[in-house]
């Protein structure tokens, strides 16, 4: 029998490199957190003010970028500290608690994004019939619903790990405390739980994938169908913002999450996991601002009073 300690910290490894090049990753973390929050209490304020933002594209976007703020929190913060100071431990209860919200606020991401690009299928493809469906009281349950299924399904995988023994090594290659980097320091035989998390993660990541990607299969088919160049493209610009974030964001997942152990990269892995932790969550105010017409001209309004409308 091997004797089993109590484990009180875990170590983050971060990314190495010497003493200035982590002041410098630090002074990028924290301007990469502070655009996030910037951003998206921008994003969240003007659909909240603004009344021509009182739709449920807008609604959901304002749910996304609340998501956005809580998520990259959970990621960064720690990450600056680990980066500027020689103290790179995490407490046990600090590790769990940073994956169980980590892992529940990206299932609540992935679920509201499949929500949105359907939300888009309906109002272009079903026009007629978008209002019954999609109202402000349909909105509310689906945003409701989205914070709680992450937070509901993030409990299992989060207590499977927290049970295992670590016995060994409580050094975590990696600058937050996700899944595979827990398992691999393990002593205890993780071939179930890994089996299950992979299969969460097909199940999660590949369904939502599916579905995001036949809805916009549907809407481009339909795009094209409209006879004049204008309409195409006045059409298409009410999704792309969606569209180009959902790409970036799934892309980097299916990559990190849904693919065998054997071509697994810890190096590859952590650069894959900075895109969906903590440059997508900067990005999206970008890209809704810079794509989306009535976001511009809210915009606009809330600064200068008045607006001089885009076509």
């Amino acid at each position: 029998m091997q004797n089993l300690t109590v484990v009180a910290n875990f170590i983050l490894v971060g990314f190495q490199t010497n003493r200035e090049l982590e002041i410098f990753q630090f002074l990028i973390f924290l301007i990469m957190y502070l655009l996030t929050l910037m951003g998206n209490i921008i994003i969240i304020t003007l659909v909240s003010v603004d009344t021509r933002l009182h739709m449920p594209m807008y609604i959901f976007l304002g749910h996304f970028s609340l998501m956005e703020i809580f998520y990259s929190s959970c990621i960064l913060p720690k990450l600056m500290s680990i980066s500027l100071t020689t103290v790179k431990t995490i407490s046990f209860i600090g590790c769990f608690a940073q994956f169980y919200f980590f892992f529940s606020l990206g299932v609540a991401e992935l679920l509201l994004l499949t929500l949105m690009s359907v939300d888009r299928y309906l109002a272009i493809c079903n026009p007629l019939h978008y209002s019954a469906i999609i109202n402000n009281r349909t909105c509310l349950q689906i945003g409701l619903g989205c914070w709680s299924s992450g937070l509901i399904f993030s409990l299992p995988p989060t207590f499977l790990i927290s049970q295992l023994d670590f016995c060994g090594s409580i050094v975590i290659n990696h600058f937050f405390c996700d899944g595979p980097p827990l398992l691999k320091i393990s002593c205890t035989d993780t071939s179930l739980i890994e089996l299950i998390h992979f299969l969460l993660a097909i199940c999660i990541v590949l369904s939502s994938f599916l579905i995001t990607f036949m809805s916009y299969f549907t809407i481009i088919k339909a795009i094209l169908r409209i006879p004049s160049a204008t309409g195409r493209k006045k059409t298409f610009s009410t999704c792309s913002s969606h569209l180009s974030i959902a790409t970036i964001y799934y892309g980097t997942l299916i990559f990190t999450y849904v693919r065998p152990k054997a071509i697994n990269d810890i190096e590859l892995n952590k650069v894959a996991s900075m895109f969906y932790t903590s440059v997508t969550p900067m990005i999206n105010p970008m890209v809704y601002s810079l794509r989306n017409t009535e976001v511009r001209n809210a915009a606009r309004k809330a600064m200068f009073g008045v607006v001089t409308y885009d076509e």
